[in-house]
C-alpha cells in the first residue's frame, strides 16, 4: 500500500493511500461456478428446517450441517489444516417458543481461522443453515430454500475458501448458523457462547438473502444492496444515553460504524456497486441473526439484497394465478451473490488486516474555535486518521493522518461536526472509527 503526500497552504501531511493489490485479488477470486453449485447442493437437501431429520445421509438439517462442516474441513486441509472446525449446539424445547415443535439441539457449524497476532480478535461472517415453507413448524414438506437462505450459507463456505490463502493479524470465523426462522436460536447460542469464552467480537456480517435482483416492487437491479445497522448499542448504560443528549451520537453505535466502514470499503473496491446503509436494525418489523449479537453489546449488521420478491419467501411451493410461490434454485442470481460475498469479503480482509481501533476518544473544544481530540495509543498501530462530518452527513467525509496520539484541529467549531479516530497499521489498513466516549474541557 503506498503514500499519498498532499500538499496543503499550512501544512503538509502524509496518508495512506485507499487501495491494495491484494483486495482486488481477493474479489477477483470469488468464484460464481461454486457459490452456484454450493447453492444447488443445499437445496437438494429438500428441507433443511430446524426440526427436520437429522440421521439420513441425504434429506434434512442434519445431512446439511454434515455437508457444511466437510466443506470448512477440506478447506482447511488445503491451507495446511488454518482453520478449526466445530460444531457448537444449544438445546431448545416447545417450552422457549410455540414456533419449536419438539425439543431439539440448534446446531452451528464454526470454523475458526486464527489470527496471526490478535488470535482473541474475531470478525464473523455467518449464513443460515435452515429453510422453511409457508409453515415455519413444518419440518416434512420440501423447503429447499435457495435464497433464503443457502445463497447467504453458500457466500460463507465461498469466502472461507478465498481467504484461506491469506494470513490475517486478526481471526475469522465462518459460520452456518441454525434456527433462524423459528427465534434466532442459533445467533443467540453462538453470541453467549462468545461472550462466555471472552471473545473480542469485532463485528458481526450477517448474509440473509444475497441472491436474488428481481423485486415484486418491479425493479431489476443487480448492483444496489442494503446494509442494515442499530443506530446505538441494545446494552447501553444510562450514562453513555445522558451524554449522548448532549453530545451527540445518535446513530454513531459500533455497528453503525461497522456500516460505514462496509459501505466505504465497497465504494473505494467496488464502485460498480450501490450500497444502500438502512438506518435501521433490520427489515421493518422482521429479524436477522445479527440481532442476538447486537443484544449483547457486539457490533453486528445485515448485508442483503435490495429488493425482495416475497411469492419466493416462506412459501410452500406451488402456482396460484399464473404465480410461481417458493424459494427455488431458478429464482437466484449467483452472479449477483458472487458480488455481494465480495463485498463480504473485502469487509472482513481490510478488518482483518487493520490494527484494533483506538478503545478511548476523549473530545473537547467548548466554545472555542478548535477541536481537540487525544485517544489511547494502538500499540500496533503507525499513526490515526482523524475524521469529521456534517452532522447530517451519513458517511465520513473529512480526514486528517496524524502519528502522534492528540491533535487540535484549528478552526474547526466542535458545534457543526462530529468527529472520530481510527487506527492505521503499517501495511495502510485502519481500523473501524472510534466515535467519542469521554469528554475534557
Amino acid at each position: 500500500m503506498k503514500y499519498l503526500c498532499l500538499l496543503f497552504i499550512l501544512t503538509t501531511t502524509c496518508v495512506f493511500s485507499q487501495t491494495d493489490q491484494k483486495i482486488y485479488d481477493i474479489i477477483n477470486a470469488v468464484s460464481e461456478d461454486r457459490i452456484k453449485k454450493d447453492i444447488k447442493i443445499l437445496t437438494e437437501f429438500g428441507t433443511r428446517n430446524t426440526f427436520s431429520d437429522t440421521i439420513s445421509s441425504t434429506r434434512g438439517i442434519g445431512a446439511a450441517r454434515r455437508w457444511i462442516k466437510s466443506e470448512f474441513e477440506t478447506i482447511s486441509k488445503d491451507c495446511n489444516n488454518c482453520m478449526k472446525v466445530f460444531y457448537q449446539k444449544d438445546l431448545v424445547t416447545t417450552k422457549m417458543s410455540e414456533r419449536v415443535p419438539h425439543d431439539a439441539w440448534v446446531v452451528n457449524v464454526v470454523a475458526i481461522q486464527i489470527g496471526t497476532k490478535y488470535p482473541n480478535r474475531f470478525i464473523i461472517m455467518s449464513g443460515d443453515i435452515d429453510s422453511r415453507n409457508s409453515d415455519g413448524s413444518n419440518f416434512t414438506e420440501d423447503a429447499p430454500g435457495a435464497n433464503d437462505n443457502a445463497s447467504g450459507m453458500a457466500g460463507t463456505i465461498e469466502a472461507a475458501r478465498v481467504l484461506s490463502k491469506y494470513k490475517f493479524e486478526s481471526s475469522i470465523i465462518y459460520v452456518g448458523l441454525s434456527g433462524e426462522e423459528q427465534g434466532l436460536f442459533g445467533g443467540a447460542g453462538l453470541a453467549r457462547y462468545a461472550k462466555k469464552k471472552g471473545w473480542d467480537i469485532i463485528g458481526v456480517l450477517n448474509n440473509d438473502m444475497i441472491g436474488n435482483i428481481t423485486g415484486e416492487d418491479g425493479i431489476i437491479d443487480n448492483r444496489a444492496f442494503r446494509i442494515f445497522s442499530e443506530p446505538v448499542p441494545a446494552n447501553e448504560t444510562q450514562k453513555e444515553r445522558r451524554m449522548r443528549r448532549f453530545y451527540g451520537g445518535e446513530v454513531d453505535g459500533i455497528s453503525r460504524q461497522l456500516a460505514r466502514y462496509t459501505h466505504k470499503t465497497v465504494k473505494t473496491y467496488m464502485p460498480e456497486m450501490n450500497p444502500m446503509m438502512i438506518y435501521r436494525l433490520d427489515r421493518f418489523g422482521r429479524g436477522g441473526h445479527h440481532r442476538p449479537f447486537n443484544d449483547l453489546g457486539y457490533a453486528g449488521i445485515r448485508i442483503m439484497e435490495a429488493h425482495e420478491n416475497y411469492t419466493q419467501q416462506h412459501q410452500d411451493i406451488r402456482i396460484e394465478n399464473g404465480i410461481k410461490y417458493g424459494d427455488t434454485f431458478e429464482h437466484v442470481n449467483f452472479g449477483y451473490a458472487k458480488k455481494l460475498t465480495a463485498v463480504n469479503a473485502i469487509t472482513i480482509a481490510s478488518l482483518a488486516f487493520a490494527p484494533p481501533a483506538p478503545k478511548t476518544l476523549e473530545i473537547g473544544g467548548i466554545v472555542q474555535a478548535s477541536v481537540k481530540l487525544k485517544w489511547n495509543k494502538v500499540p500496533s498501530a503507525k499513526g490515526y486518521k482523524i475524521y469529521w462530518r456534517d452532522t447530517t452527513s451519513p458517511t465520513w467525509d473529512q480526514s486528517r493522518y496524524v502519528e502522534s496520539s492528540e491533535f487540535t484541529l484549528k478552526g474547526i467549531v466542535i458545534d457543526n461536526f462530529f468527529f472520530g479516530v481510527a487506527a492505521v497499521g503499517k501495511n495502510g489498513y485502519e481500523s473501524i472509527v472510534t466515535f467519542p466516549n469521554k469528554v475534557f474541557r
